[in-house]
């Protein structure tokens, strides 16, 4: 927080909460997670939570939060596995509200998603939460009314195990990445609809094309901004909202304000990176260190060495970190390159690093869009160098319609050219029925892959070692071990001029339940039909991620998903109950990318 005004009324929030570090309470080293820097520590199995208006000041400009006992972030609770949790959550706001405990399993009724699970909290009402941990690891908590999460109803969660963890560590720091916007979140919303590329400040110029025309020739240049032009998209529309109205906090802290944690000389930290935001992708990096990643969405993993990872809205990663210099900075850019977040570990207070500059701002492809092989491998900025013309009369053999419903007839008007003939570089894709001449979808992937082991737009040949989810392996096998019984496959789908999203092409008002039977094993595979990415969560069930060949290789909660890929995943049903599945894109669920799973006998 940037004033007095708001640091003492962080101050206050700590206060309300309490500082409880547990002395003796918890295995070492908890004194860390309590330390200054960190949000407010609430330790043990009795909570009492309120949620209300809190002013602050982050932007220079005075404005008012949604907060959880007073605090931005909210407090951290740390529990301890196997315990049984119970929270008071009460309603000091003038609108319903909730909490919902994101990634830990537990009975519907618990779940906290107003109309589903439970009615929500009235204002001046209460509700009581109760259920036992059977799980450990990082996990958040947030509001899942309206757009409270955007407001800053949304706080850190930490699981002690039972047993030891196979990794050793003398400090424990929380970082929490989130994204803040001095506007009202339903006025955001608003511009959205009626303008969904408002917040690209970086569309291309006149000097992109006399650039890209030096490089790659008139012809391929005017081709590839016709194509983008008739798809009515664009190449840089890599985030809906943008740093031209987010500011992208680090423990409830701005760039300028440098959240700082403190080490001594030889420790091992463990660093707990949470991304809480509403909207923003994280490109996650510490200049001059190593980060060893040892668990995903709080389930451990097999050890992994890396520079740098992308953390989708939602996940978790934990890692270890051995400093040996006197300060470094963690360096958190959003995908679309317009901010970031930024703190020090230091061993002293004061002591900063230099600060990276901003990565270069990336173009999506053709094939970043699951276009792949209309370009021959020549689409450098999504420069279509050989691309024929295409004709939707020689459009030949394209399964399911692939090229409907593209912007009301978007295809139309291109160059009647030689389309059938052209190399795919992978099977064609099908499409569900419902997605074909329908107004609310744009574009569908013409050929799509896992793309597990792909880092992600702006992140390739970077020079630096980059996570991708090929890295990732549980450190134990599949808990179920059964072959799915039966496979479900979800299109994600979305207009971009509308900014309208969906599954198969069906908004959450007009859709049916997806219904399992309690106890099944199912296969859940997703298909990205979008240019946008897209962090994808189930409530109450564990999401086992597969490689290219169906075989198990890491458990998560969320599943992030860029634009051309398809996933699959198993999940088993086994949590009775009607539970939220939804992009975790806070305004892609709100405009209708979200389904309910309902498990029954």
């Amino acid at each position: 927080m940037h004033s007095n005004t708001s640091r003492r009324t962080f101050v206050k929030g700590l206060a309300a909460v309490g500082l409880l570090g547990g002395a003796g309470l918890w295995r070492p080293p908890v004194w860390a997670l309590a330390s200054p820097g960190q949000p407010g520590v609430l330790a043990g199995s009795e909570f009492e939570l309120f949620i209300g208006q809190t002013p602050v000041n982050i932007t220079g400009n005075v404005r008012t939060a949604l907060t959880i006992n007073g605090s931005l972030p909210g407090p951290l609770l740390r529990w301890r596995e196997g315990d049984t949790v119970t929270l008071r959550v009460r309603n000091r706001l003038a609108e319903p509200t909730s909490i919902h405990w994101h990634g830990i399993i537990l009975p519907a009724n618990m779940d906290g998603v107003p109309g589903l699970s439970f009615k929500g909290i009235e204002p001046g009402g209460v509700y009581v939460y109760q259920f036992k941990l059977n799980q450990h690891g990082t996990y958040w908590y947030h509001s899942h009314s309206g757009l409270q999460e955007q407001q800053g109803v949304y706080g850190p969660l930490v699981i002690d195990p039972r047993e030891p963890e196979p990794f050793t560590y003398q400090r424990d720091y929380v970082v929490m990445l989130t994204d803040w916007t001095d506007e009202d979140p339903a006025s955001l919303m608003k511009t959205l609809k009626k303008q969904s590329d408002y917040y690209n400040f970086h569309k291309p110029t006149v000097g992109d094309f006399i650039k890209d025309v030096a490089e790659k020739g008139w012809s391929a240049t005017a081709a590839d901004r016709l194509m983008w032009a008739q798809m009515k998209m664009n190449p840089t529309d890599l985030a809906d909202v943008s740093g031209a109205t987010y500011t992208f906090l680090m423990n409830g802290q701005p760039p300028a304000q440098n959240w700082t944690g403190l080490f001594r000389t030889g420790e091992k930290i463990r660093l707990r990176f949470i991304n809480g935001s509403a909207m923003t992708y994280f490109d996650v990096r510490i200049p001059g260190l190593k980060m060893t990643v040892v668990a995903a969405d709080g389930q451990p993993v097999k050890p992994v060495s890396v520079d740098e990872f992308r953390i989708a809205v939602a996940e978790t990663y934990d890692v270890i970190v051995e400093p040996s210099e006197a300060a470094y900075t963690l360096f958190a850019q959003s995908m679309d390159r317009t901010g970031y977040a930024r703190g020090t570990l230091s061993r002293e207070p004061g002591l900063l690093a230099p600060v990276p500059a901003l990565d270069p701002r990336p173009w999506l492809t053709m094939d970043d869009m699951g276009m792949g092989g209309m370009d021959h491998g020549a689409m450098d900025h999504g420069t279509m160098a050989n691309m024929p013309a295409m004709d939707h009369s020689q459009m030949t053999g394209m399964d399911g319609g692939a090229m409907q419903g593209m912007s009301g007839g978007a295809m139309e008007g291109m160059d009647h050219g030689a389309m059938a003939g052209m190399p795919m570089a992978m099977p064609m894709q099908s499409h569900p029925a419902s997605e074909n001449n329908n107004p609310l979808v744009d574009m569908q992937a013409m050929s799509t892959s896992p793309k597990l082991d792909d880092p992600g737009i702006g992140l390739r040949n970077n020079g630096r070692k980059v996570l991708a989810y090929a890295d990732l392996r549980s450190t134990f096998e599949d808990p179920d071990g059964r072959e799915p019984s039966r496979t479900i496959e979800l299109h994600l789908t979305g207009h971009m001029e509308k900014f309208a999203w969906s599954f198969d092409g069906v908004k959450f008002s007009d859709a049916e339940p997806l219904r399992l039977t309690y106890g099944e094993r199912v296969r859940v595979v997703l298909v990205n039909d979008t240019m946008m990415t897209h962090p994808i969560h189930l409530h109450g069930m564990w999401s086992d991620l597969e490689d290219e060949n169906g075989q198990f290789m890491v458990r998560k909660h969320t599943i992030d998903m860029p634009p051309g890929s398809r996933r699959s995943y198993r999940v088993t049903a086994d949590a009775l109950g009607r539970w939220a599945y939804h992009c975790h894109l806070l305004y892609h669920m709100e405009m209708g990318m979200f389904r309910e799973v309902r498990v029954q006998e």
